[in-house]
């Protein structure tokens, strides 16, 4: 939804203040319109002020549509003064922001003006409370009274578990080279002749008959075994620990301040 708001200042100065401090607000430029110069004009002026003045009341009537009185009071106070500021902002904070500016450069009150007219006073100058402008919503009208959000924030502290860190265990089997030295025993027969020539004897002639005879040879050879044993345990578990910890940060509000216009001024200007 957008808003259009309206500020009329007897001061071109003013206005310019007021479209600056816009600007440095944020607002974009090509949303923000200043018209300047008396919209009413003088008898030496009467061809190029009627054309003004038409456009300045058909602005009004299109601005309040639904409502002829606060556009025709609009209109009149409009052509008495020097310069009309429009704004076009895209929400009602920005909308009030808009009007808090307008009223801290002066901006007309459109209502008090519009009563001294029909009371029969001479235009007075002055800067108004009320800001004059006008918002498509039924539950806004700057003319009556304008509303200033008030927001602050709050700090919400939380917990939550991240990953700070771990382990990862791997368990493979590798192989190495070992050399053992063993001394192995090996058994050879040897078959020895000797030539002789010597008589026989008794013992000779006990063995001097068929038969045979044997005599086996024995060695020694390396057997090889393996047995697992367990030689170290790893043991992996979790500790945990608690600690405090201070959470600083800043938080934002709204400071609104409400300083009173002086009225005097609006009386000496009434007087001059």
């Amino acid at each position: 939804m957008g808003y259009t708001v309206v500020g009329i200042f007897d001061s071109k100065n003013e206005a310019r203040e007021a479209m600056d401090e816009l600007i440095h607000s944020g607002f974009v430029k090509e949303n923000i319109d200043l018209s300047e110069g008396n919209h009413a004009g003088d008898s030496a002026a009467t061809s190029t002020t009627t054309s003004d003045s038409d456009s300045v009341g058909g602005f009004f009537s299109n601005l309040f549509s639904d409502d002829e009185d606060q556009a025709r009071s609009y209109t009149n106070v409009a052509r008495d003064s020097e310069a009309i500021l429009t704004v076009q902002a895209d929400s009602q904070e920005r909308a009030n922001e808009v009007a808090a500016i307008f009223d801290r450069h002066g901006s007309i009150d459109v209502d008090n003006r519009s009563s001294q007219y029909q009371e029969g006073y001479s235009q007075t100058s002055g800067s108004a409370a009320t800001i004059a402008d006008r918002v498509t919503t039924e539950n806004y009208s700057a003319t009556d009274r304008a509303t200033i959000p008030v927001m602050e924030e709050e700090v919400q502290v939380g917990k939550r578990q991240v990953e700070t860190g771990g382990v990862r265990v791997r368990s493979r089997v590798i192989e190495k080279p070992v050399e053992e030295h063993l001394r192995l025993r090996q058994e050879r027969v040897i078959v020895n002749r000797h030539p002789v020539n010597r008589a026989v004897t008794d013992a000779d002639m006990t063995n001097f008959k068929q038969g045979d005879f044997e005599i086996t040879e024995r060695g020694e050879e390396a057997v090889v075994s393996k047995q697992a044993r367990v030689v170290e345990e790893i043991e992996i578990g979790k500790q945990v620990e608690e600690r405090d910890q201070v959470v600083s940060d800043t938080v934002r509000r709204t400071d609104v301040d409400v300083q009173e216009i002086d009225t005097d001024i609006n009386a000496r200007r009434a007087g001059n």
